[in-house]
This record gives C-alpha cells, sequence and structure tokens, in this order.
C-alpha cells in the first residue's frame, strides 16, 4: 500500500460486502446500505448489504476493504482516485474512500476513541448515516 510523507496510517477495521441479511443491522437510507457487525477479538469486521440502486460505486459494494486512521486525511487522498467522500458520517469522524490498485481502501480521520465510534454507530446518535428522519 501507498504510504504519503506527513501522514501516519493505523489499521481499524475490515469492512466486507455480502448478501446474507445478518442480525443487528442498521440502515442507511442516504447509501441504501445494511452494516453489520461481526463477533471478532483480533480485529473490527463490518458486513455491508446493499439494495438495488445503493449509490455508492460498484467497487465499494462488491470488493472488501481494508480501513485506516490517516493523521491527515486530506494530504493522504491527494492525487488519489477518490471513490467517495470527503464526508462526515458520524460526528467527529471525516472519511474518504480511495481506490489503491483494484482495492477500495477506506480512510478516516478523527479523534474520537473506537469505542466512541462503535458507539455512536449502534445507537445511530450523532451518526448521520444511520439517522431515521
Amino acid at each position: 500500500m501507498f504510504q504519503r510523507e506527513g501522514v501516519t496510517y493505523a489499521f481499524h477495521h475490515m469492512g466486507i460486502p455480502t448478501h446474507e441479511t445478518r442480525e443487528g443491522e442498521r440502515y442507511s437510507p442516504q447509501f441504501r446500505m445494511y452494516t453489520s457487525d461481526a463477533e471478532c477479538a483480533l480485529l473490527h469486521v463490518q458486513y455491508h448489504r446493499f439494495e438495488a440502486g445503493s449509490p455508492l460505486p460498484e467497487l465499494m459494494r462488491t470488493v472488501p476493504h481494508a480501513a485506516f486512521k490517516v493523521s491527515d486525511l486530506a494530504k493522504a487522498i491527494e492525487g488519489k482516485k477518490v471513490l467517495l467522500g470527503p464526508y462526515e458520517p458520524i460526528d467527529g469522524f471525516r472519511v474518504a474512500v480511495i481506490q489503491d490498485g483494484e482495492a477500495p481502501v477506506e480512510l478516516i480521520e478523527t479523534s474520537l476513541t473506537d469505542e466512541q465510534i462503535w458507539g455512536r454507530t449502534q445507537s445511530g446518535t450523532q451518526a448521520s448515516i444511520y439517522r431515521k428522519d
């Protein structure tokens, strides 16, 4: 994977597309996508199931992605093919998805702790991506 001078990268989670309905799914009307979390001890895994008509690029809907926390999102995506974003799906959590070779890679800039991040995604509180209007 590429690295940028002046940007730190730390692994955050894996995202895996699925066609299976899973327990505990959260729905994003914006992306027509359901997200669920896996019971993994070593790393955090999210499953993403997409409805027909999801506006997300095909690569994101069909290929697993790695996600990394970065110290400078703007610098990390500079000159890269951006598939999505930057945007703020969770308050205080900025994201962009780039294409690295044939794989999507999610880049995250945040000062939130993992407990705050996963708590907000589970509850939908301060998480516009899962907010029910």
